[in-house]
């Protein structure tokens, strides 16, 4: 799955609003339940499928009881095709459910379904649903748990163990599933670092200090969908692949196996949670019965499934609430044929990229002579990217963007070696190195430094008071967590807005020297093509404001530099003509 991360804090997640009948009974809206439309939805969750399963496979799970050596028989399903069954759909607070003589715990009860039947049910689809609106139990309220016991039995059969001659192990398929859903809601801190005013609401400010930066609440979904999986195979103990495994139970006796429930819950989108508190007095459920096929069961149990190869916590490698439903927004609601286009192009674009790091460092490991080269620019681009690393590190961004900006940093660091002499003195106290930093001869003695200097020094007049504006503007008027994060969303906000300034200097270098063949040109025509893309997707991809001008301002850089190319070229020469020729491409 291809996921354009943002190195934003994911947005706020606000619990859906009450409206009031004419009788002023407060009513829950429910919302539509997800209706994904058909054409292209199958051919864009095969290739999530696909994906997932290429990094999720792994060894069979072996099976314990089997001896080494010996052959292993296929089973069967302990439900032929067309078997009439009974549902008995049960609610409790306990884990383990053995009430069944309590007749209010039973939620709903369908008699004669058929295993395997895609014709009948309301619309004719083979499913069936069931709606109401419960009271809330007390414990609920109180942070507790309510528990969806779910029975198939054959017909004319009964789930409880307890009935001898109506019970039978072999004809009863049990599934449970916590129907409430907690959530950690994270209290952010903020004030105006002048006044010590916040626009937080009180209230949220009170929890803050009652439970810390971090409370656990219970949340509420009411749509749920119980699937009896349409499968026939003959699976063989101990080799079913991952991460079917884990859902593919079989009889200890028979060797035979039950048919798969499954809880599908993959289109319930997270903005559709809402926190179980005291101002509510009912809970609605909608619950649906359909027969599920093998192969799309697949899709859903490889989405749900974690991999074996991940060994991160789960907080740092997975991807928020947020990120994993826009993804489910973009099957339901986007044209499959933008959803291909934008799968190739973020495939282009992770290619684009890796070749500007790649053609970057072989153009700084064999560059001998820094004619024509702003050094400064290099130094401030250190900068940049280290107040960028720590900005993201403070708002607690996805871990895969603070390696990517790891890896940025430490490549502009590696070019410092190349552009300056870099020499480690006496030690301070004894103990810390003293770095010396010396400008190369090649650089020293060309143009290229008073050049640079001179660009630098004009860039100051304009940036400087820029500079202290936004800081001003920033320390008025925006909340800050404190002094440490006020510094770094000032200096990130005032380099993603302004920061294009900063591709000056290297232009006024070309300008003076007529020449831009000393630029690493094959690093900057992936870089230019990657920018075009990121315009392209800034204008149709919702983000945020501040990133959208950042997108935008590298296009403007490109754009600007394209002139100074053609009015500089000179093809007689080597440099001169890969220039044109890359950007010809470009």
């Amino acid at each position: 799955v291809f996921t354009i991360y943002s190195i934003y804090p994911p947005y706020s997640v606000f619990p859906l609003g009450f409206f009031f009948s004419s009788g002023g009974r407060p009513v829950r809206t429910l919302p539509p339940r997800p209706r994904p439309r058909h054409v292209g939805k199958r051919f864009t969750i095969f290739i999530i499928w696909a994906i997932s399963s290429w990094f999720r496979r792994g060894p069979s799970t072996p099976d314990p009881t089997t001896p080494a050596g010996a052959p292993r028989v296929p089973s069967r399903n302990l439900f032929p095709k067309d078997t009439l069954m009974d549902m008995y759909v049960y609610l409790s607070h306990e884990e383990v459910f053995t009430d069944f003589n309590n007749t209010e715990a039973l939620f709903w009860f369908h008699r004669d379904l058929v295993y395997g039947d895609w014709n009948t049910g309301e619309s004719g689809d083979g499913c069936y649903e069931h709606y109401t609106e419960m009271d809330i139990p007390e414990i609920l309220q109180k942070n507790g748990s309510l528990y969806l016991h779910v029975y198939f039995t054959k017909s004319g059969f009964h789930p409880d163990p307890k009935r001898k001659g109506q019970y039978r192990r072999l004809a009863t398929v049990h599934a449970t599933r916590m129907l409430n859903k907690f959530k950690r809601r994270k209290f952010l801190k903020t004030k105006n670092l002048l006044t010590g005013e916040t626009e937080a609401d009180p209230e949220m400010i009170k929890r803050a200090e009652s439970y810390g930066p971090v409370e656990i609440i219970s949340h509420w979904h009411p749509n749920l969908t119980i699937n009896m999986v349409d499968d026939h195979t003959a699976w063989v103990k101990g080799s079913v692949p991952p991460p079917l495994d884990q859902h593919v139970k079989f009889d200890a006796v028979s060797g035979d196996y039950y048919p798969i429930v499954y809880f599908n819950d993959y289109w319930n989108l997270q903005k559709d949670y809402y926190p179980i508190n005291e101002t509510l007095t009912t809970l609605p459920l909608r619950l649906s019965y359909c027969p599920l096929s093998l192969w799309r069961w697949q899709l859903y149990a490889a989405q749900n499934a974690r991999s074996p190869w991940n060994f991160l916590p789960e907080d740092t490698y997975e991807q928020s609430d947020e990120d994993q439903d826009s993804v489910k927004v973009a099957l339901l609601e986007t044209n499959p044929y933008l959803l291909g286009l934008t799968i190739v192009v973020s495939i282009v674009h992770s290619i684009f990229e890796f070749l500007a790091f790649k053609n970057d460092i072989q153009f700084w490991n064999s560059r001998q002579s820094l004619e024509g080269l702003s050094v400064r620019s290099i130094i401030f681009g250190v900068f940049q990217s280290l107040v960028v690393l720590l900005y993201i590190l403070d708002n607690e961004t996805n871990f895969v963007v603070q390696v990517s900006v790891f890896i940025g940093l430490l490549i502009d660091l590696w070019k410092i070696t190349k552009v300056m002499d870099v020499k480690v003195k006496n030690k301070i106290a004894g103990i810390f190195p003293r770095l010396v930093f010396k400008d190369k001869s090649t650089y020293v003695k060309s143009s290229t430094k008073i050049y640079d200097d001179m660009a630098f020094k004009y860039l100051s007049w304009l940036l400087y008071p820029l500079f202290g504006c936004y800081a001003v503007y920033s320390l008025l008027y925006v909340e800050h967590k404190g002094w440490y994060s006020w510094v770094l969303s000032m200096l990130y906000g005032f380099l993603l807005t302004f920061g294009f300034i900063t591709m000056t200097p290297q232009l006024f270098i070309n300008y003076k020297m007529k020449s831009v063949a000393h630029l690493p040109w094959r690093m900057l025509t992936y870089k230019a093509l990657n920018t075009f893309i990121d315009d392209l997707f800034a204008f149709v991809i919702k983000m945020p404001m501040m990133y959208r001008i950042g997108c935008l301002r590298d296009g403007k850089g490109v754009l600007h530099s394209g002139p100074s190319v053609f009015t500089f070229i000179a093809p007689d020469t080597r440099g001169h003509a890969e220039s044109l020729s890359l950007l010809a491409l470009c």
